[in-house]
């Protein structure tokens, strides 16, 4: 088995997890009839621990080397927390259950990344083929589990849940070990150096945009669902039009080393930016509107698939070799912890008493904010690690 089949079987099953999770757990939550409040700050938890998990163990990982190592434990341990998970039934359990377990699943993919782009050396360009593998398992999962549920009860998610759990653990002891560097040389650029590469203004605007669009994504990623089937759309289009999305950033991981080469990094994050106003402003003010929804969902391959592929790129080239954990699991925990945890959490307070609109016009906002970061301050052909 090479390493390509063995690095892009991970992605599937991450994302395959990500595809039951992210669409489907807030319609859990609603099973237990809490209101939009609690949902909202229980979705946040998922992305509270990003915060300080992925800075943990990247910081673990950079000085020890053993990354694999690493990424293997927390994959074990998300499976084992989360079993706790079938014997809860208040907002306080669901809560720490799920903070808990994913403490260990959020540590996992930031070090994956390192491990994907240090096995495909001087081929980095094929990182974007071997992660599209994790946007079918999105699809997979996310189309599969939306048509099941109009036939069986949501409690069944929880089971689903972990047999993708257990799936990435077993994909975790098949991934190919980097070339191992030795712990002085890993320590010989310290936390100053970290310090000094992320303290140049470009990096600083560059994790304030990665926090921006991450807080716009978090009325997304906890009330879409709930939306789409409050205003008439079945579970099975609802996991259809989550679907369209990631067929469209599969599109995208697929030409963007052709893209990036054309248009540039920079040119492709402003547009994408641009995509992420026009997105939320339309779900906000016209969900009912299939046609529309449908346009919006492809809008996914810029404001997720060309914002990720190009924030894991400027990360690899804003750090050097032995910070590159770091930068990674800060990318994780101030876009998808910080930005996501508090996008969730806002939204649920929005959503009650402002509705929609006002909620996804928020998201629009924050967007906006990021271009224009973006455009004073995004040349990344001006920084390198020093």
């Amino acid at each position: 088995m090479n390493s390509y089949v063995r690095l892009s079987g991970f992605y599937f099953f991450y994302f395959a997890l990500l595809g039951a999770l992210v669409p489907y757990w807030s319609l859990y939550l609603t099973s237990f009839d809490f209101d939009a409040k609690t949902i909202g700050t229980l979705m946040a938890l998922l992305q509270v621990s990003r915060i300080i998990a992925p800075n943990l163990w990247g910081w673990v990982a950079d000085r020890s080397g053993k990354r694999v190592e690493i990424v293997r434990f927390g994959a074990l341990m998300t499976c084992i927390v989360f079993i706790a998970m079938f014997w809860q039934d208040t907002a306080l359990g669901i809560g720490l259950v799920m903070l808990a377990f994913s403490f260990f699943w959020n540590a996992v993919l930031p070090q994956f990344e390192v491990i994907t782009l240090e096995a495909l050396g001087d081929e980095k360009s094929r990182y974007s083929q071997v992660r599209l593998w994790g946007s079918i398992g999105f699809i997979i999962t996310v189309v599969g589990i939306g048509a099941l549920l109009d036939y069986v009860e949501i409690d069944y998610l929880p089971w689903v849940l972990l047999a993708l759990m257990l799936a990435i653990w077993l994909n975790t002891l098949l991934i190919p070990k980097p070339a191992p560097f030795t712990v002085s040389s890993a320590g010989k650029q310290g936390s100053s150096g970290f310090i000094k590469l992320l303290l140049r203004p470009q990096v600083i605007a560059f994790f304030v945009i990665c926090f921006l669009v991450q807080f716009g994504h978090g009325a997304y990623y906890t009330f879409y669902s709930v939306l789409m089937v409050d205003v008439g759309y079945s579970r099975t289009e609802v996991g259809l039009l989550w679907a369209v999305g990631v067929v469209a950033e599969v599109l995208v991981f697929i030409y963007m080393h052709w893209m990036i080469k054309r248009w540039g990094i920079r040119a492709i994050m402003i547009v994408s930016l641009l995509m992420c106003v026009i997105r939320w402003f339309l779900i906000g003010v016209v969900p009912e509107s299939l046609l529309i929804m449908l346009f919006a969902q492809t809008l996914h391959a810029a404001t997720f698939g060309c914002l990720h592929a190009v924030g894991i790129a400027l990360v690899h080239q804003y750090f050097s070799t032995q910070t590159h954990g770091q930068g990674q699991a800060l990318f994780s925990s101030i876009g998808f912890g910080l930005g996501g945890a508090l996008g969730a959490v806002v939204s649920g307070f929005l959503w009650d008493d402002y509705g929609a609109f006002y909620t996804f016009a928020l998201s629009a906002g924050a967007s906006l904010i990021a271009v224009i970061l973006a455009l004073l301050w995004i040349y990344p052909e001006k920084v390198r690690p020093s």
